[in-house]
C-alpha cells in the first residue's frame, strides 16, 4: 500500500546553509532506489492554526520501502546534514484503501460504538 511521509520542516533563516543545500543535492540519489518521489514541497497556505514552516510531502510504494529508506547507511550517512541545520516533524500515513469514504468511515465507528 503506498505511504506518504509528511515533513514540516523549519530551517533557520528561512534560507537553507552550505550544509543543508549539501543534503538537498545529495538526498534524491538515496531515495530513488526505494522508489521514493517528492509530490509537494515548499511554504503552505495557512487557513488555520499554526504552520511555521514549509512541507515536504513524498510517497513510497509502501511503509517497508520508506523505512528502508530511512535506515540505509546511504540516507544515514547525509541525515546530519538535516538533523542539525533544521528542525522536521516527520510521519507516515498510508493511503486510503479504494472506495473509502468519509461517511462510510463515520457509520463504521457508531457501529464500533454501539456494540463495544
Amino acid at each position: 500500500m503506498t505511504t506518504y511521509l509528511i515533513n514540516h520542516l523549519r530551517i533557520p533563516g528561512d534560507i537553507p546553509n552550505d550544509a543543508a543545500l549539501s543534503y538537498l543535492e545529495q538526498v534524491e540519489a538515496t531515495v530513488a532506489p526505494h522508489g521514493g518521489k517528492w509530490l509537494a514541497q515548499g511554504p503552505v497556505d495557512l487557513f488555520e492554526g499554526s504552520w511555521p514552516g514549509a512541507v515536504v510531502l513524498m510517497e513510497f510504494p509502501s511503509r517497508e520501502a520508506v523505512t528502508a529508506w530511512y535506515r540505509s547507511k546511504e540516507y544515514q550517512a547525509i541525515l546530519p546534514l538535516r538533523l542539525n541545520n533544521s528542525i522536521s516533524d516527520i510521519v507516515l500515513i498510508d493511503a486510503l484503501p479504494d472506495g473509502f469514504t468519509i461517511k462510510g468511515f463515520a457509520e463504521s465507528v457508531r457501529r464500533a460504538r454501539q456494540t463495544g
